[in-house]
């Protein structure tokens, strides 16, 4: 059983390094399937948003030598989240929870890979200059 674990962690690790790999399998496996290339390109940033936010966590828990990068990402979804459901509760009396988790997952889509960018950058600098 061990093993399946182990197995699954090293998929996910391996598909986390470069998450731009699963977001490409995605969206041509998905438009192949269906044919409709929007809805392909949604469902591949809700996926690799999973990796992003994994991998942008490791990525800040190696450079500043901390263990908060989980925990940071997901107090600023959770943040972003509280005030979308504010902001939509003041225009129009109600909350679509459904509608505020996709809009956060895929701003978190852009957030992340903007920091993946910029941490990974920061990564090989710091790696390349102290070595």
């Amino acid at each position: 059983m061990l093993w399946i674990w182990e197995s699954i962690k090293h998929i996910y690790a391996f598909l986390a390094v470069l998450p731009i790999i699963p977001f490409v399998l995605v969206y041509f496996g998905y438009a192949a399937y269906t044919g409709d290339r929007k809805q392909a390109f949604r469902t591949a940033m809700d996926v690799t948003t999973a990796l992003l936010i994994g991998c942008v966590a490791v990525l800040f828990n190696r450079i500043f030598n901390s263990h908060f990068g989980i925990y940071g990402i997901m107090l600023v979804l959770l943040l972003g989240g509280g005030l979308l459901g504010n902001a939509q509760y003041r225009m129009k009396g109600n909350v679509d929870f459904r509608r505020i988790m996709r809009a956060i997952w895929r701003l978190g889509f852009f957030v992340m890979a903007f920091c993946y960018v910029i941490l990974m950058c920061i990564g090989l600098g710091k790696s390349l200059f102290t070595a």
